[in-house]
């Protein structure tokens, strides 16, 4: 698998502030990939910055979820979730054993997730923003949808699976 990504047509989604924050995300995972393949890597405070930068990238997209009427607990949410706890786990690994194996190890998984994770779920978060007329900059909703009383629970299809 492969430790870094290029940032491609194929990854812009039109939607300027997602486009600027996966590019930051992007071009962080390269550098975390070049500090690993270091002889003597310093990673951490890089790792940190990843992990910063993916908490507030994902708090964003979840933030507009909420606004725009996504139940809490949809499977969007639930996967940042899962990837966040990765992330704290290897972290927390790290500093206990000072041993970078698994960051070694989630690099190519993240540089593999990402893709696919942008073309499905902030892609359909995205076609959902502009369907109801969602401004991320001033909160305006332009065309509020009928709001169901669960809220959208799905990631764009029927289940989560």
């Amino acid at each position: 698998m492969s430790t870094t990504l290029a940032w491609t047509d194929a990854l812009v989604l039109n939607q300027p502030q997602i486009d600027q924050t996966h590019q930051e995300f992007v071009a962080l995972l390269n550098e975390l990939g070049e500090a690993l393949a270091q002889p003597e890597p310093d990673p951490l405070p890089l790792y940190a910055r990843l992990l910063s930068h993916t908490e507030a990238h994902f708090a964003m997209e979840e933030g507009w979820m909420a606004a725009t009427g996504f139940a809490a607990d949809n499977c969007h949410s639930k996967q940042h979730a899962m990837v966040l706890d990765v992330m704290r786990q290897v972290l927390a690994h790290t500093h206990a054993h000072a041993d970078l194996e698994p960051m070694r190890n989630l690099l190519p998984e993240l540089v593999n997730w990402f893709p696919a994770h942008a073309d499905m779920m902030d892609a359909a978060l995205v076609f959902h923003m502009s369907q109801v007329g969602y401004d991320p900059v001033s909160g305006a909703i332009a065309q509020p949808l009928a709001t169901e009383a669960s809220g959208i629970s799905s990631c764009g299809s029927k289940d989560c699976s």
